[in-house]
């Protein structure tokens, strides 16, 4: 308990709050919850303690989100997208490797621009159409191109939201799908932290204490989920990419 004995009530305050957002924003579209807490507790307390911050509220937040329709529906979901999934994960565990050896700044900028630039054209109305007998390919295509930056950057939800909207696959199994997915993935960023030194004794309770925000947050942000239609669920989808995407070149620049 020593580092929430040695941190200001009003930085806690602040944490609960982001945490809070963060958790809407997750229940609403399905993501983006990393990306809000590195922003966020990273802008007010040091990097390993926001990384360590993040991971127990989005084991949970994932765990809800891939299980909402009951583990059938999940295991159907992971089932149709067990090649994008398979695919993925090899990915990551090949790129990896090279994360000594390509400049973070740039692969963030790569992946930054290119989510800005295929985020806003489908705003502006572009709709990208995978055409019949491509869809294997592109799906294999998509996961590559995920996988890659996932193991050299910790990023790969942009990559795989942006093909599933492509596909228009409907609101519930598109957040299902991204739930199975990020579990997965937030399960072994768990078991990584541990080994890794990063969730410890000092930082655990601060992770634990951020669980019920969390979850208020998701359950506020479910009902306004359950409430859009389709073509509203997109649009934001969209918004909410564009930001992120301008998140990771604000992170190629300014580290």
């Amino acid at each position: 308990m020593g580092m929430l004995a040695d941190t200001s009530t009003m930085l806690l305050l602040v944490s609960l709050l982001i945490v809070l957002f963060a958790g809407f924003v997750k229940g609403a579209v399905g993501f983006a919850m990393p990306m809000i807490l590195i922003s966020g507790i990273g802008s007010i307390m040091p990097a390993e303690v926001a990384i360590a911050a993040l991971i127990l509220p989005t084991v949970l937040t994932n765990l809800i989100q891939a299980m909402r329709q009951g583990l059938g529906h999940a295991w159907a979901s992971f089932r149709k997208y067990w090649r994008f999934n398979l695919v993925l994960f090899v990915m990551i565990l090949a790129s990896a490797q090279l994360v000594r050896i390509l400049p973070q700044a740039v692969l963030f900028s790569l992946l930054g621009g290119m989510i800005v630039v295929f985020a806003s054209l489908q705003l502006a109305g572009w709709r990208p159409i995978i055409r019949k007998g491509f869809e294997r390919v592109t799906e294999f295509g998509v996961a590559c191109l995920a996988g890659f930056f996932g193991g050299l950057t910790g990023v790969w939800g942009p990559p795989t939201i942006l093909y599933l909207t492509a596909l228009d696959v409907p609101k519930k199994e598109s957040v299902r799908v991204q739930g199975v997915v990020y579990l997965m993935g937030s399960i072994l960023l768990l078991g990584a932290h541990l080994q890794s030194g990063v969730l410890n004794a000092q930082t655990l309770p601060f992770s634990a204490l951020l669980l019920l925000p969390a979850l208020i947050g998701q359950l506020v942000g479910l009902k306004a989920h359950d409430r859009m239609d389709q073509a509203l669920f997109r649009r934001l989808t969209l918004i909410v990419l564009v930001v992120a995407g301008l998140n990771l070149l604000r992170r190629a620049v300014f580290g």
